[in-house]
């Protein structure tokens, strides 16, 4: 159970850093600042850094223990597979449902769309393999 346990917060805080490292390169790398141009009329001057990481962090715990919490109902009979799985569906949640909305709400060029769709699906598919190599139930 030990084990487990220490196992699932080093997940979590890879994870949790993972998340904001690779946030760092979809937003900020040149393409994107040209392609978010579009946001500039409502951008935050800056960036909370702390609060940033804090998030980052928090994501990394509760995406991780969902992930053991539905591991056995996820589709795959190996780690790697119920990882991929979940990543499909944390992307619908997290990423799809939100450029949606986005689409419906504001006006937007489509690339922008687009981009959101596809950074996210590499970002939830990295973090699910993580998690389908890394993770496992105790019980």
């Amino acid at each position: 159970m030990r084990q487990g346990m220490s196992r699932y917060v080093i997940v979590s805080i890879a994870s949790g850093i993972l998340f904001g490292a690779m946030d760092g390169l979809i937003n900020a790398n040149p393409l994107a600042q040209e392609l978010y141009e579009a946001y500039a009329p409502i951008t935050k001057a800056s960036i909370d850094a702390v609060s940033g990481i804090v998030i980052d962090l928090a994501y990394g715990f509760v995406m991780a223990g969902i992930f053991l919490l539905l591991y056995r109902s996820l589709a795959g009979k190996a780690g790697l597979m119920k990882g991929i799985s979940y990543s499909l569906i944390i992307w619908f949640f997290r990423v799809v449902m939100y450029v949606a909305s986005q689409w419906m709400t504001v006006n937007v060029p489509a690339i922008i769309l687009a981009y959101a769709l596809l950074t996210g699906f590499v970002e939830m598919l990295v973090i699910g393999i993580l998690y389908g190599l890394m993770l496992r139930p105790t019980t």
